[in-house]
């Protein structure tokens, strides 16, 4: 089969960081003069205001989201400053645009009389550009409207300190070989031997896990866990000013708090159905992560005395993973590393890809010497089409990026960057391809060894993979609407749907290829694997309860003033059945999702996993590599974008309206409405 040539180049990675400050500038202008326009004109309509509106922000969108991406991913340091303040420009600028009043008031003549022969999903357009007016406050007095802008701006510029702190944060432990005792000796290898004698940890994930499973000294694992925890305490301050600045910001648009402002548009509506919510799951699985506790607390009573260890009663949070480890060897037979042989990446990539090409009729072919086309030697390219029933390709959906191992500078977490959205273009009517990247943390190889993935390492893969697939199958007229542009309490659950898959047995000894012998992981190592699923769920998903208790607290307060180091160490111990002890958590100081967008919108990992669970388990579960599922899953849930609300893609993938039967019988606790 030959291979097909993409109708839209690739895009170019090479860039100046003079060039990054120039371009995001041209953008400026460009969009103020539109602006200007808009506001000047004396019988403005849809088409003369909105439609150029959009038309403009979908092309800046595929020249911006580039530019802002090099604060992540680019080894230079020179181009992640530019970056980072391209982002602080726009920012500002976006501020200062949606706070034009001249503009609204050009546009309010359209919104009272828009075309009564507006496609849907235009007339949408027109809804959600009026209603974010409204939210930004237009309607309100000149003196009103210049707080917001200024509060809004220098949240805007704590936003992206926050940020920045976190990706430049270099922080490091070092340990005697003695202190590393039980850590395997592949990630002993990893790390950087000094002079000493002694080994350099990092903070960054692929150090800081693995020794917090396998280290047998538990004032190593303290150590790490502390010292992780608390590695951008610099962001204290930061996030503390940019909840108090939250709460001044919410009454002056006439809302009550910050959380009812941010609500308003999602699926929950309030905080109150947020509260009832989490509040009613948190009593429901109370009484299993009590039960996971107390099976670990055995775990540890029972090491201490075989090490002769004075044992105190306590379980510390530094403890969890490790106990958690023991006990998935012990009594679930399950051994993480051994079963991380059985996962080279390249081989466990190309699986997924395989996976995704059959159920959801994908073809994804990768760009030769890609390295040498892209912003880092590490980047593998690949250009991904539509396919027919037969695996043909069809139609060309987009390009995509993997970014998989860590380097100094880099983006620390796993997440999946929308780099330009697909959207078809105003003057030509021709389709605009999307461009989208995954950027995660994955150790990398060694001189013996490729690089292994631990099994919830897969699960990660698969999970932001899924958000790369949205981006790319989403097929929508306006780029606002393109891919993972839905309600945020519903952008989650496509991706965790696709998270069910590496916990299916077939899919297991599909992916699996041990790196020295080829052969699969067997079926008593499978079965092992998926009975170990919910161990420790409950403790688990009390910590996520936590998380989304925490922000949605700090959000929903009126003052906006509270003690956050005190409150978030109190919730947790409320919360969480692992203690810190007499440690002092500086947790949410690495909590980017505070500072990143999901403010009073931490609950929707939660929340959108009763959809994930609930598609799975009455469309794919029976057989999750069916075709024509995956085709209507394709089309009716990920392909329109958010082009329509979600809950009308539900009802047509599902043929029902959605419930959280699925996910209450996955997680084995008692049904009810939640």
């Amino acid at each position: 089969m030959s291979i097909p040539t993409p109708p839209q180049a690739a895009p170019s990675w090479e860039v100046t960081a003079e060039e990054i400050k120039s371009k995001t500038q041209q953008s400026i202008d460009e969009d103020r003069t539109l602006l200007d326009d808009v506001a000047a004109q004396e019988n403005p309509t849809f088409d003369s205001t909105i439609k150029r509106i959009e038309a403009l922000n979908a092309k800046h969108s595929g020249i911006q989201d580039p530019l802002l991406f090099y604060q992540h991913v680019s080894a230079s340091k020179e181009l992640r400053d530019a970056s980072t303040e391209a982002e602080e420009a726009l920012s500002s600028y976006s501020i200062e645009a949606r706070m034009r009043v001249d503009v609204y008031n050009s546009l309010k003549k359209v919104f009272e009389d828009l075309p009564k022969d507006l496609d849907a999903e235009s007339a949408r357009v027109a809804k959600k550009t009026e209603s974010a007016f409204r939210r930004d406050g237009l309607a309100l007095d000149e003196e009103t409207r210049k707080k917001v802008t200024e509060l809004r701006k220098k949240l805007s510029t704590l936003s992206i300190q926050f940020s920045k702190n976190m990706s430049e944060e270099d922080g490091f432990l070092t340990f005697s070989a003695e202190e590393l005792v039980g850590v395997p000796e592949d990630i002993i290898n990893q790390l950087t031997k000094q002079e000493d004698g002694k080994y350099k940890l990092t903070f960054k994930y692929p150090d800081v896990f693995p020794v917090l499973k396998y280290a047998q000294n538990p004032e190593t694992r303290k150590k790490v866990y502390t010292g992780f925890d608390n590695r951008t305490i610099i962001n204290d301050n930061l996030l503390a000013e940019g909840v108090k600045i939250r709460s001044q910001i919410a009454p002056l648009l006439g809302y009550e708090t910050h959380s009812h402002f941010v609500l308003e548009d999602r699926m929950a509506k309030n905080p109150e159905n947020v509260k009832k919510f989490l509040n009613d799951l948190r009593d429901r699985l109370a009484p299993k992560a009590k039960e996971d506790l107390a099976v670990l607390l055995k775990l540890k009573e029972e090491d201490y005395a075989k090490k002769g260890l004075p044992f105190d009663g306590q379980f510390y949070a530094w403890d969890n993973r490790f106990y958690t480890n023991i006990l998935l060897e012990s009594e679930y037979k399950v051994d993480g590393q051994k079963i991380a042989n059985y996962f080279p990446i390249q081989n466990t990539v190309d699986g997924i890809l395989g996976l995704y090409e059959q159920t959801l009729r994908l073809k994804f072919y990768k760009v030769p010497d890609a390295e040498k086309q892209t912003w880092h030697e590490d980047v593998t390219q690949f250009h991904v089409w539509d396919a027919s029933e037969s695996g043909e390709p069809t139609d060309f959906l987009g390009w995509f990026y993997l970014d998989l191992h860590p380097r100094a500078g880099k983006y620390g977490h796993a997440a999946n960057f929308n780099l330009a959205p697909g959207y078809t273009d105003v003057e030509s009517g021709k389709r605009v391809y999307p461009v989208t990247a995954l950027v995660c943390n994955f150790s990398k190889p060694t001189a013996t060894k490729p690089s292994l993935l631990k099994h919830d390492e897969v699960v990660t893969l698969f999970h932001e993979m899924g958000h790369g697939i949205h981006n790319l199958v989403s097929k929508t007229k306006y780029s606002r609407f393109h891919g993972t542009s839905v309600e945020w309490d519903f952008v989650e659950a496509p991706s965790q749907m696709l998270e069910f898959w590496p916990w299916n047995k077939d899919q297991l000894k599909a992916l699996s290829s041990h790196y020295e012998t080829k052969e699969p992981l067997s079926d008593d190592l499978i079965d092992s694997l998926i009975k170990s699923k919910h161990v420790n769920d409950g403790m688990a998903y009390m910590r996520q309860n936590f998380l989304a208790t925490f922000d949605l607290t700090l959000h929903n307060t009126k003052s906006g003033d509270i003690n956050i180091l005190d409150y978030y160490n109190d919730l947790r111990s409320s919360y969480c059945y692992d203690s810190t002890g007499d440690f002092k958590s500086h947790g949410f100081s690495s909590f980017g999702h505070l500072m990143g967008g999901y403010d009073s919108g931490y609950y929707g990992y939660l929340w959108s996993e009763v959809f994930a669970t609930d598609m799975y388990y009455s469309k794919f579960k029976a057989d999750p590599l069916n075709s024509e599922i995956g085709y209507q899953y394709k089309t009716k849930v990920i392909g329109p974008g958010g082009s329509r609300d979600a809950n009308e893609s539900l009802k047509e993938f599902l043929g029902r309206e959605p419930n959280n039967s699925a996910f209450l019988a996955e997680l084995g606790v008692s049904e009810a409405k939640l």
